[in-house]
């Protein structure tokens, strides 16, 4: 896929992605909550999490792996959970729904967790990390995928991607964001280099015999690999549990059997755990939240970055000058949505 970059206004992107999807089936809900985070995706350069992913929603529904037009169903009734069922629908429009519930149980109780379940989950964690910390709250969310990375030591998939994202809110700044694949790279970003006819980088997976490889296809026709070894392996291992059997969904094992070799958006379940300092922390709020930030200047003041900064730099460059998206990919969504009309 050429990187030559197109930049096109917000407005223009969202209502591209909005048409698409409404014309591929989904309902207004479904496609409001899926085109506003892969524009922002798009918006802050997350190319692998962005209209690109368009394609994927499409050929989901194409598939009937999905139903386009489920209604989320809410349980509020337990003091600190919030468990919405997607109804094998995409997972936004249920995190989108439970959200309010999400923040109005931790504001209560300090701590509170929501679990989705029955979705099928492409898109970035951040976009729904950075919501929660609007709301003043910390965040931390996790979700398997498809099998498609091997353990440290083995080289058969077991893992998922497994990402796992965290946030702390701050009033004068961007939040303090962090959002990762355990594997030492997302599956979005070999696509994407396989698209292009790009080498990946030696460690990012193996081909099907176990051995390194820098050839994208085989690598997906391989298994991918775990960031950090064994590390990686244990923090894969426990997202695994914490969003599989912990709320009752599919390991990623399990999302790919269910995925029955059609190729489409995993399956599964996202935990997702927000915390109210006000309440931890009560009147020591302000210092303990000062202390917080100094933690910050300290990393900053000696010319270290904070995860999320390049993001936080795209967003404000692209402000002005539009959305940047690759002129093969503007192309492609374009002659994708002359064909679903």
């Amino acid at each position: 896929m050429s990187q030559d970059l197109e930049y096109i206004p917000l407005e223009d992107a969202k209502c591209l992605a909005t048409d698409i999807l409404l014309a591929a089936g989904l309902s207004e809900g479904h496609a409001e909550a899926i085109a506003k985070s892969v524009v922002s995706a798009q918006r802050d350069e997350c190319f692998s999490h962005g209209l690109w992913r368009l394609l994927g929603c499409v050929a989901t529904v194409s598939k009937g792996k999905v139903d386009p037009k489920a209604v989320p169903a809410i349980d509020a009734s337990a003091p600190g959970i919030v468990k919405v069922d997607a109804k094998f629908g995409f997972s936004l429009l249920a995190f989108r729904e439970g959200l309010p519930d999400l923040i109005g149980k931790a504001n209560r109780f300090g701590i509170a967790a929501m679990a989705i379940n029955h979705c099928y989950h492409f898109s970035a964690l951040w976009p729904e990390i950075e919501e929660i910390t609007e709301a003043g709250l910390v965040a931390l969310a996790m979700t398997p995928s498809h099998s498609w990375v091997a353990p440290a030591g083995g080289k058969k998939p077991v893992f998922g991607t497994n990402p796992i994202a965290f946030g702390w809110p701050r009033p004068a700044s961007n939040p303090f964001v962090f959002d990762f694949a355990t594997s030492a790279a997302a599956r979005g970003e070999i696509e994407l280099h396989r698209r292009a006819g790009k080498p990946i980088p030696l460690g990012w997976a193996i081909d099907s015999d176990g051995n390194d490889t820098a050839d994208a296809t085989k690598a997906m026709e391989g298994a991918m690999l775990t960031f950090g070894g064994h590390k990686g392996s244990a923090l894969s291992a426990m997202i695994e549990l914490m969003a599989g059997p912990l709320i009752a969904d599919m390991t990623s094992a399990e999302s790919m059997a269910f995925d029955e070799g059609a190729g489409v958006a995993p399956c599964h379940g996202e935990i997702i755990i927000a915390l109210d300092p006000k309440v931890f922390l009560g009147s020591g709020m302000e210092q303990n939240m000062r202390r917080a930030e100094d933690m910050f200047a300290a990393i900053t003041s000696q010319g270290a970055r904070l995860p999320s900064q390049r993001r936080y730099e795209a967003r404000a460059r692209n402000e002005s000058r539009g959305i940047p998206v690759q002129t093969s990919l503007l192309e492609e969504l374009k002659s994708t949505l002359a064909s679903l009309a």
